[in-house]
């Protein structure tokens, strides 16, 4: 069967191709992807290149298939697979393998990605139970959930310490102080959205950011209302509004001593400072922006490692089990993923949007990789109207699902869209 796919062969080199993938094996699975959601770390990997530790050091030679957020449909199933899987399910993906290896789909496989019309799923993800069926109603939702299951997993990484015992207590601090700083990006959205209605809640949240736009956006998605129902005080902040943002921030936890929890969502020198500086006694900070410099670094307060007990994690995956918790948060209508998508664009529009990802506003942007169509942001479907239907037709059914990426609107885009 052929394939059309974005392949990566070095830095700053991606290319829509068609080629003809290799006959199935009987311990593999061919499949058909629908949805792919773009991510940061795939412009890393397109900037990076072969020096990208996920990204093999022959890919000028054997180029790989990009986009790791994805989901679709299985076409055939290899004989050792049979009892597990057949036709016609849904797949998606948990694309890190974990301790195995550092290969991952998206960026280490040359027949297994999100940016594809079709792959070969290797026996690898078989055998490492990294294939997660869903019955959700739309593609785009179980695209979605991996980068849902990046932050479960965060939370679960953050530990607390007990005076006088060497055991950490992992998770959060339950009704604890917590920030979020540079937060008003897909991953801080899906953060907050996940915090508020999962089981082990703070108290307190602040989300922090420097874009007005962006921090509006989200605030006006995920209000403080709805945070308050779940027992959670929220409070969003533009940094740039306060003339010391460390007393402000400092000031809103009440009593002034701090956070117990702060993740770091930009990988910015100030920020990371800013988070150590606000750390409360026996604080954790979570680093989970991932920068592209192999050299970047900040400065900690070592005295306050050493005397209040503050420390430092990070994480930059989830594993299969937080991947299965955000799909049944999802289908439960417990998180919201159509709160991550501004943009929708088809399997033509992936390289240009991959290259340039960090300049292009909004969230996420979700390729439909069977459609032809230029990355389009939703609320610009109005305007776009005025010259193709398609967009007319799109437009009126966001509306009816107050602006937001739903299961309908998917559906019309499968069904009429222009075929790449």
């Amino acid at each position: 069967m052929k394939t059309k796919a974005v392949r990566l062969y070095g830095k700053e080199d991606l290319r829509l191709e068609e080629f003809e993938l290799p006959a199935m094996k009987d311990d593999e699975i061919l499949a058909e992807v629908v949805s792919d959601s773009l991510c940061m770390s795939s412009y890393k990997a397109a900037k990076q290149g072969a020096d990208h530790k996920r990204v093999p050091n022959d890919v000028a030679g054997n180029p790989t298939i990009v986009g790791h957020e994805f989901a679709g449909r299985i076409l055939e199933v290899g004989e050792k697979w049979k009892h597990k899987f057949k036709p016609g399910d849904k797949f998606t993906v948990q694309p890190a393998l974990g301790e195995l290896t550092l290969e991952a789909a998206g960026y280490s496989f040359p027949y297994f990605g999100g940016d594809a019309t079709h792959v070969i799923i290797p026996e690898v993800y078989l055998q490492q139970d990294c294939i997660i069926p869903f019955e959700a109603d739309s593609y785009f939702m179980s695209s979605l959930a991996e980068p849902y299951s990046c932050v479960a997993g965060t939370f679960e990484a953050h530990y607390h310490t007990r005076f006088g015992s060497y055991v950490h207590e992992m998770g959060i601090r339950e009704g604890g102080k917590m920030a979020m700083l540079g937060a008003a990006g897909p991953m801080g959205t899906a953060a907050i959205d996940f915090i508020i209605h999962t089981d082990r809640r703070p108290s307190l949240l602040v989300v922090t950011d420097i874009d007005r736009k962006r921090l509006d956006y989200i605030a006006g998605l995920i209000t403080r209302e709805e945070a308050a129902g779940q027992g959670i005080e929220l409070h969003y902040v533009n940094t740039t509004d306060h003339e010391d943002p460390e007393a402000y921030l400092r000031s809103l936890t009440g009593d002034q001593k701090g956070y117990d929890d702060i993740l770091v969502f930009a990988p910015v020198k100030s920020v990371v400072e800013q988070a150590d500086a606000l750390l409360a006694t026996d604080g954790c900070l979570n680093f989970f922006a991932g920068p592209a410099d192999t050299q970047f670094r900040a400065e900690l307060n070592f005295y306050n490692v050493h005397y209040n007990a503050t420390h430092i994690v990070a994480t930059n995956a989830g594993n299969t089990d937080d991947i299965r918790r955000a799909i049944r948060m999802m289908t439960d209508g417990r998180i919201s993923p159509a709160y991550l998508v501004t943009h929708i664009g088809g399997l033509n529009a992936v390289i240009q949007a991959t290259c340039n990802l960090p300049d292009i506003p909004g969230s996420k942007k979700l390729i439909y990789t069977h459609i032809n169509l230029p990355l389009t942001a939703i609320e610009d479907f109005a305007e776009k109207g005025r010259e193709d239907p398609i967009f007319t037709n799109l437009h009126k059914i966001v509306k009816q699902h107050d602006g937001l990426w739903n299961a309908e609107a998917e559906e019309y885009l499968l069904e009429n869209g222009p075929r790449i």
